[in-house]
């Protein structure tokens, strides 16, 4: 089937990083944080070729040349990648250099080249490199007896040419950063915000790695490898061995990317780059430093003039007045009604970590199931598992070992729980397990009662205080019901389950989901109230696309909030008059998906896991839950209201490009989404 109109996923991924680029660029956010939105730049820029560009240039290398759904070959796409990176990185350098350094000079956070530092200075960082850096350093030479090394991805290096003295041959060596070490080393022993890069002070004692010899140049570069995995799940007997063993082989991934400083001689560029086998589209020059991931680290050192004012996460009114020793009487908060949460301004530790602490604390309840896509490295919820099984409670967890980037760490948890006695399984052959799941069996003087908790986000404490995520807590019968067959389709067999508030990947959500735009399509045609409201974090989709062009030209009003992809092309003739879309970024990550219908009337509001892409629709177990209570729609309802409001700072997608509007007509600043929010729960709602 032919699709028109769709924008093309990897040009949608540029244009969201594009964004995150204009925050670190504009001068009302606080200093410290436009610093944190180039690292978070960096790595999303990192992420996109580790996977994208890999993905699109095994595409090449295969002589693939059919155009996608955008219209555009794998080489057309490429070359488009190619400028568009290059363009940003320089805007990213740009900021950088010329506005936020100095500025950071100002506040007294400075970061030097060697020829800056006083004698002291000196002293101290030449003492640190003898005693901490030089013993870890390991160069590497190129001749005839030492082949060119292995550049593992990521990795900052120091391309040096050194010259024998006596025979004047030139040699090409490599030294490799270490990452166990601080990045940005402090010159003083304590309290000092004057930093120097490690590479810097490597550099400046290349002598001693390489006595006897002239050093002639020396540069940075960082090489960025293929970092995807395949898994043939049907030809694997145990797929966590499998994963190991491909976790092992991705290490040395193709190269899809070279970063070098900028001012290097053409003929060393062209050196690395052949050996790497990099084509020209795929080198960025940019201003040492490279790799400004690692300003996450000055971010965090949390200037209160220089960043975001701090704020508490509250405690869920339903649970605010509850004694966090008595499980009897949270469990009893539960049962008064479904508990609606909404992160990070309301604590997910007070309210999720607390709800599975309980149940593993709690000598009435008698099995936990539950699913682990991501989560933290010292998680309180693994421990909570953990603790219920060593209590002799029944005990599943669903682990998505293919989680990407989490792979090994989802592996370690795995082999952990499992050797607690913990039940764990990986889910169904072919599909990712993504939908977050709780659930909780107790006994009580009544019989079996079971509890559950459905969310938008991972079950990680950490990103928990970042992300903007919703979740429900409950036990109602109906729900609960519905999630027990879910996981019993997730442990055993049992694929024709049918659910009473869930809309379930890959069965039934596509279809739902279909089903209900449709509705909107005739209500409107029959004159009735229609509408749609989508929040969610991508819409990649052709045919739900497709859909929703369709229902705007049936005269259905739609409104997206899309925090990052969107293929979707608003305000197009006769196509798309009737689709707005607009974009919030900003302190927290958008990532709660809300899905509402106006229904007629009566409205039908859907909270779950799964954007509106063919992985999540189709290759993913998912899951959508039906929102009853009306005061939990009117919270929803707010929600969107502020994210589409012309009155908040929000980007608008006008055909493909984006525009950014955070004044008002007066000049004055917009409203910002996340502040209204805190201050909105400060209130005690």
């Amino acid at each position: 089937m032919k699709y028109e109109n769709v924008t093309d996923r990897e040009l949608s991924w540029l244009s969201f990083d594009q964004r995150v680029l204009e925050l670190a660029e504009d001068p009302a956010t606080p200093l410290l944080e436009r610093l944190r939105f180039l690292a978070i730049f960096s790595s999303n820029l990192d992420e996109f070729f580790m996977v994208r560009v890999a993905t699109l240039m095994s595409k090449i290398e295969n002589a693939i040349t059919a155009s996608n759904i955008a219209g555009m070959t794998p080489l057309d796409l490429m070359h488009e990648i190619s400028l568009r990176t290059k363009a940003l990185v320089d805007r990213q350098s740009t900021v950088l250099h010329e506005e936020i350094i100095p500025k950071l000079k100002e506040e007294g956070i400075e970061f030097l080249q060697w020829g800056d530092l006083n004698e002291t200075e000196r002293d101290y960082v030449g003492k640190l490199f003898h005693d901490r850096i030089f013993p870890v350093l390991t160069p590497l030479a190129v001749d005839p007896s030492h082949p060119f090394p292995y550049i593992s991805g990521l990795s900052l290096n120091l391309a040096v040419i050194v010259k024998n003295p006596t025979t004047h041959e030139e040699f090409f060596a490599r030294v490799k950063v270490p990452e166990i070490l601080p990045r940005f080393i402090a010159t003083a022993k304590s309290g000092s915000t004057r930093f120097i890069t490690i590479e810097e002070l490597i550099a400046i004692n290349l002598q001693e790695l390489f006595p006897g010899m002239v050093i002639e140049e020396h540069y940075s570069f960082r090489v960025t490898r293929n970092q995807d995995i395949e898994l043939d799940e049907e030809e694997s007997e145990d797929i966590l061995l499998t994963l190991e063993a491909e976790l092992a082989r991705r290490r040395f991934g193709p190269p899809v990317r070279l970063e070098i400083e900028s001012g290097v001689e053409a003929r060393l560029v062209n050196r690395l780059a052949q050996e790497l086998g990099i084509s020209e589209d795929n080198i960025i020059h940019a201003p040492k430093p490279l790799d400004l991931t690692a300003f996450h680290k000055i971010a965090d050192l949390g200037l209160p003039a220089l960043t975001y004012e701090k704020f508490r996460s509250r405690t869920a009114h339903a649970l605010s007045e509850v004694d966090p020793e008595d499980t009897d009487l949270f469990f009893a908060a539960i049962r008064q009604g479904e508990i609606l949460l909404h992160h990070p301004y309301e604590s997910f530790t007070s309210s999720v970590v607390r709800f599975l602490q309980s149940a593993a604390q709690d000598p009435d309840v008698l099995a936990i199931k539950q699913t682990l896509y991501r989560t933290s490295g010292d998680s309180p919820i693994i421990e909570a598992l953990i603790e219920a099984a060593e209590a002799g409670k029944q005990v599943l967890a669903v682990i998505e070992i293919r989680a990407r980037f989490d792979e090994q760490a989802n592996v370690r948890w795995a082999r952990k729980l499992e050797a607690a006695g913990v039940h764990v399984v990986y889910g169904l052959m072919g599909l990712k397990t993504h939908a977050k799941l709780s659930l909780v069996i107790r006994d009580e003087p009544q019989g079996l009662r079971r509890y559950c908790h459905i969310g938008t986000g991972n079950y990680n404490p950490k990103t928990a205080r970042m992300y903007e995520d919703l979740g429900i807590l409950s036990s109602d019968v109906e729900l609960t019901e519905d999630l027990t067959k879910l996981f019993n389709q997730l442990s055993g067999f049992a694929p024709q389950s049918t659910y009473s508030r869930l809309l379930v990947a890959p069965r039934t959500l596509r279809s739902g989901i279909t089903e209900r735009i449709d509705r909107e399509i005739e209500n409107s045609k029959a004159g009735k109230p229609s509408g749609i409201q989508f929040k969610l974090n991508s819409i990649l989709d052709e045919r739900f696309v497709a859909k929703l062009y369709e229902a705007s030209q049936a005269g259905v009003k739609i409104e997206l909030l899309i925090r990052g992809i969107c293929a979707v092309q608003p305000g197009l003739k006769g196509i798309s008059e009737n689709i707005s879309v607009k974009s919030v970024l900003g302190r927290f990550l958008e990532h709660s998906r809300i899905f509402h219908f106006i229904n007629g009337g009566e409205s039908e509001y859907w909270i779950g896991s799964a954007d509106l892409m063919g992985r999540n629709l189709d290759r993913r177990v998912e899951s959508l839950i039906r929102v009853d209570r009306k005061e939990h729609h009117q919270r929803l309802q707010e929600i969107l209201d502020l994210g589409l409001s012309d009155k908040v700072s929000s980007w608008t997608l006008a055909g493909t490009e984006w525009v950014r509007k955070s004044i008002n007509e007066q000049g004055q600043p917009l409203n910002d989404v996340h502040a209204t929010m805190i201050k909105l729960y400060g209130n005690d709602r």
